[in-house]
Order: C-alpha cells, then sequence, then structure tokens
C-alpha cells in the first residue's frame, strides 16, 4: 500500500493477503452497482429547519420504516461538537456508537458514515470498531471518510488543522494495513508501529471493509481514484455531471486498472417542493425539486454514472414521514437498492 505522508512514509514489509473482492461485501453490493443509482438518507430522519439540532424522537421507529419503504442506506455524519459557526449537530450521537444502535434494530439497510473524520481519529481504534460494526451487522457498513471542515474541531484534539490531508493519509495506511494484512509491519509517523507480533481481532468478515472518500478530503483525485473504495462528492450541477463522471471513471481506470468500479456517489441537503414539477434548484449545500424534478435529476446522474445519492431532507418543510412516503412511491421504485 503507498502513501503520500509528507515526513516519513509508512514503512511495510508484511505481505498482504489478497483481499476478498467488494463483490462479497453484502453492504456495498447493495448501494453500488454500475449502470445503477440506489437513494439513501443522512440523518436524522427528522425535518428541523432553523434549529440545529434534532429532537431524535421515534428514531428507531423512522429507520426501521425508512429500511422497510426500501431506502438503500443512513448515513451518519460525524460533529463531535457543536458550534454556532456552524449551526447544525447531525444526528446528536457518535455516529459509529449510533450504528452498532441501528444495526440491532435493523436487518437490510446499509449503515454508512458520512463521513468519519478521520485525521482526528485513532486509525487501530477506528479499525477495531468498524471490523467489529461489520460482523454485528451482517456486512451492512460503508465506512465514508473525509478531512472534515470545522476548524473549531481541530484543537479540541490537539491537531494541526493545516496537517489534516496528510493525517488522512497517513491514517489511511495504517487502517488498510491492520485489517488486511495479518500480523503486519509498519511504522508511521503519527500513529505508531507494529513488528508482525500482533494481529488486530476482528478480521473483516468479508475481507475488506470498503471504505470511500466523502469530499476530496484535502487529496488529489489521482490518489482517491488509487486508494479509496468509492468517492461520494458534493450534490453535481446537472449540467456538468457527465464531464464528472466521466473524469472519475477516467482517473479509475488510470490509476487501478481498466475495468476496475469503484463507485462515484454524491449527497447533500435536499428540499422537496410541494410543486411535483418543481426542477434541479441549488440552494445552499444541496438542492429543492418536487418528485418529478428529482426523477429527472436522478437519471441524469444515473446515465452519467453515479451510483448513489444520499439525501438529506432536514431542511425541508414538511414533516419526515411524508417526505419518505412520497419518495417510496414516486421515486424509490425506479431507483431501488440491488
Amino acid at each position: 500500500m503507498s502513501t503520500l505522508v509528507a515526513e516519513a512514509p509508512l514503512q511495510t514489509s508484511a505481505t498482504p493477503v489478497p483481499p476478498s473482492p467488494l463483490a462479497a461485501h453484502p453492504g456495498f453490493q447493495r448501494l453500488f452497482q454500475p449502470d445503477a443509482l440506489s437513494v439513501g438518507l443522512i440523518l436524522p430522519l427528522e425535518t428541523h429547519p432553523g434549529r440545529p439540532a434534532p429532537t431524535m424522537r421515534d428514531h428507531v421507529r423512522m429507520a426501521r420504516r425508512a429500511e422497510e419503504l426500501g431506502f438503500g442506506a443512513l448515513w451518519m455524519r460525524d460533529i463531535p461538537f457543536y458550534d454556532p459557526h456552524y449551526g447544525d449537530v447531525a444526528q446528536i450521537f457518535e455516529p459509529l456508537v449510533y450504528i452498532s444502535y441501528l444495526a440491532a434494530a435493523t436487518s437490510s439497510i446499509v449503515l454508512g458514515t458520512t463521513g468519519i473524520v478521520l485525521p482526528t481519529r485513532e486509525p487501530l481504534v477506528l479499525a477495531k470498531q468498524a471490523t467489529s460494526i461489520d460482523h454485528l451487522s451482517g456486512g451492512r457498513l460503508v465506512l465514508g471518510l473525509s478531512s472534515g471542515d470545522r476548524v473549531s474541531d481541530y484543537p479540541m484534539f490537539g491537531v494541526d488543522y493545516e496537517t489534516r490531508g496528510e493525517r488522512y493519509r497517513d491514517a489511511y495506511a495504517v487502517l488498510r494495513q491492520v485489517t488486511e494484512v495479518r500480523y503486519p509491519v509498519y511504522r508511521s509517523p503519527r500513529f505508531g508501529e507494529a513488528h508482525g507480533v500482533v494481529d488486530l481481532v476482528p478480521q473483516p468478515p468479508f475481507g475488506r471493509v470498503p471504505a470511500i472518500a466523502v469530499g476530496q478530503a484535502q487529496q488529489s483525485m489521482e490518489w482517491l481514484a488509487g486508494n479509496l473504495d468509492g468517492y461520494l462528492a458534493f450534490v453535481p450541477d446537472p449540467q456538468r455531471v457527465v464531464a464528472q463522471g466521466a473524469q472519475w471513471r477516467a482517473l479509475v481506470a488510470a490509476a487501478a486498472g481498466e475495468g476496475v468500479y469503484k463507485p462515484l456517489g454524491a449527497g447533500g441537503y435536499f428540499d422537496l417542493s410541494a410543486d411535483p414539477d418543481t426542477p434541479f434548484e441549488r440552494i445552499p449545500g444541496g438542492f429543492r425539486a418536487g418528485r418529478n424534478g428529482l426523477l429527472d435529476y436522478l437519471e441524469r446522474l444515473r446515465r452519467a454514472g453515479v451510483s448513489h445519492m444520499a439525501l438529506n431532507p432536514k431542511v425541508s418543510r414538511q414533516p419526515y414521514d411524508e417526505i419518505m412516503d412520497e419518495l417510496a412511491e414516486f421515486v424509490l421504485p425506479h431507483f431501488a437498492a440491488a
């Protein structure tokens, strides 16, 4: 595994066991298929426009309802602190703890992160958490990894905000080594070293825990295409998505080989318009559309090679139950998860 850490790179000497292909991972397969698009929801499953925090009432019932209606995934954001400057605390609960809780309350829906702020995480602990959750959920974890954009968080962790790109690469290399190499040997500039005498337990149940980039994470797109299992971008402009999809596929082919499939996804805020024919309209952090406008937009994305759309309707004005019902009736039949 390569790494681009600015100081001393991660040094490895163990021969990795070839990982099982992600075709064997149930969660990855449910969400990501070439020439298809699935739809997921970014938590909380509650509208609260103008308020930083949801109430989280009935959150387990809503998660089960999302699964019953056929949504592909529930995505959790990593926001440890309330910063009034940003005015948003996502689903309040720590994402990996919450995923474990929802894994016990559901049976088939994929549970993902958008994304774990990797530069502030200890990768050995994250590795143990991720492999444990993937076991306990039956292979439903998709680990989205971001670099984070909240400057105020970094001093709380004693981390220099300007080093977040380098820390991301370093932590990711350690994460992959300890989850995919038996008795790994490595030396990291920031996260310790291993000498081939200990092994991670549990091992990934399907050979590899899928890890996708959420945003560019202070990396080059070439590096992401070569090292991550996919890329979740901000809501793309419908006029530019064809070029964006083609660029991603070209980068993957150059970095990983022709014929290698690494999905491109998108996510952001979604305001469901009462007028079903409202076309795509950009709003801060996402977009607004009626159900027919949404169908048109999602079909454009599918044709451009986008495999998943993660919607966050927290900014919508109608009750969340009604939003899910409308999407389930008119949208999900066209964009069902595998």
